[in-house]
């Protein structure tokens, strides 16, 4: 499958990319680690789901990318996380652990009608770890907000959402990712560049591929469009892409990062730092794809959940935005 570069997301962020300030792209080592990362087998298996139903599926999913962001303390820079046993669940990981937890309890995290009501208090008491959940308050108030809107135009069910529209990611305005982001302000992710729109839809991209990626094996829900979705622009891949020499931050940018400096949302470095994320991704899948046979070949979120998976648990110092976007 090819990439289209004229996709939403990653015809955007070409104005953003020509006019680099605050980092550079070595295209030399990119082809070079891509050799490296065309051994690995990218085949993603998910055991943990596989006793829910479709539907439960697709709502646990939703559920996950409404709450998937700041798991950073922002003053002590402590990552979200918990033990179970033998198992230590970092990050996002965690949160799903506490989610299914939560479930398996009787509290239905998946229904809007719930969402709507949910109290901070509440919250609190099914996401306590080593520390408080980062952004607690923008949590419930998003969890609130998306319940209001699930309760007042589909019922309280995601279902409802999903089966409202094709299985596209973009069409006529009816595609799933233009859907939710017109209808849900919680997942519209963009930014302004030379008064130019930037689009980074993170958590949109996420929820659908999170889908797709459960369900296509079993023809349950499969998205017909998959060669307009990028990568995840959040914390974790543009670690990976700097420590392997691909990404190369200024002086100033580095030590703001390494110093915990918050980076503003929507500041020109923080757009940078997304951007990059996006347009390196798609070139090492390009570069990728060149040695491996046609069956073997890969698409952008395989690799992005390759590069997430290995530096997520890392302690290396990432850029810190304050955003419920990523």
């Amino acid at each position: 499958m090819k990439i289209n570069w004229d996709s939403k997301v990653l015809h955007s962020i070409k104005p953003v990319i020509k006019n680099l300030q605050n980092l550079s792209i070595d295209s030399v080592q990119l082809v070079t680690e891509a050799k490296k990362l065309s051994t690995y087998n990218y085949e993603i298996k998910y055991p943990n789901n596989s006793n829910l139903k479709p539907d439960d599926v697709i709502r646990k999913t939703m559920l996950i990318n409404t709450l998937n962001f700041a798991f950073t303390d922002f003053e002590s820079q402590i990552k979200y996380a918990l033990n179970d046993g033998d198992n230590t669940f970092s990050d996002t990981d965690a949160m799903v652990y506490q989610i299914d937890q939560a479930v398996k309890n009787g509290i239905d995290l998946h229904d809007g009608y719930f969402l709507q009501d949910i109290t901070e208090t509440t919250f609190k008491s099914i996401f306590t770890a080593n520390i408080e959940m980062p952004m607690v308050k923008e949590k419930t108030y998003v969890l609130n907000k998306v319940g209001e809107t699930l309760v007042r135009e589909y019922k309280g069910d995601w279902i409802n959402f999903i089966k409202s529209g094709p299985k596209k990611l973009y069409h006529n305005g009816e595609g799933l990712i233009e859907r939710l982001v017109s209808q849900f302000d919680r997942f519209r992710d963009t930014s302004i560049y030379l008064e130019e729109e930037v689009h980074f839809l993170k958590l949109a991209q996420l929820a659908f591929w999170g889908i797709h990626r459960e369900l296509a094996k079993d023809g349950e829900f499969y998205i017909e469009d998959m060669e307009n979705m990028t990568a995840f622009a959040d914390y974790i891949v543009p670690v990976a892409l700097e420590t392997m020499g691909i990404v190369t931050y200024t002086d100033k940018l580095k030590n703001k990062i390494e110093q915990g400096v918050l980076i503003e949302s929507g500041s020109i470095e923080e757009i940078e730092i997304r951007a990059a994320t996006l347009f390196v991704t798609a070139q090492l899948t390009e570069e990728i794809n060149k040695v491996k046979a046609e069956e073997e070949k890969i698409i952008i979120p395989q690799l992005d959940f390759k590069l997430w998976t290995d530096f997520h648990a890392e302690q290396s110092a990432h850029h810190l935005t304050k955003t419920i976007m990523y």
